[in-house]
């Protein structure tokens, strides 16, 4: 069965950069390579894996990224850190907490 992985990296400046992949070491390194100049994370290296889920469709996958594109950094965070009660309260609190 094919796996596919949407995943969050922490970027050196602090910054989120949502993905997706079918191999998620593989996409890690090219992140954290030199060879594509002009991507959101070569000047923003060295990129941490911070957070993943698996999936077993490309669709599931490419919904889950989209949605966590459209969250907050705070509803990112709580995610990350698995702080599921201010994930809820940053779902219900949408315009308060950008």
């Amino acid at each position: 069965m094919k796996l596919y992985y949407v995943y969050i990296l922490k970027c050196a400046d602090n910054s989120y950069y949502i993905g997706i992949t079918n191999n998620l070491e593989r996409r890690l390194q090219e992140h954290n390579s030199d060879k594509n100049f002009y991507s959101y994370t070569y000047s923003r290296r060295p990129n941490k894996l911070v957070w993943f889920e698996t999936f077993t469709t490309p669709n599931e996958a490419i919904s889950k990224e989209k949605q966590l594109k459209g969250w907050s950094r705070k509803k990112k965070v709580a995610l990350i850190n698995k702080d599921w009660d201010k994930l809820v309260e940053y779902s219900k609190n949408y315009t308060e907490n950008k």
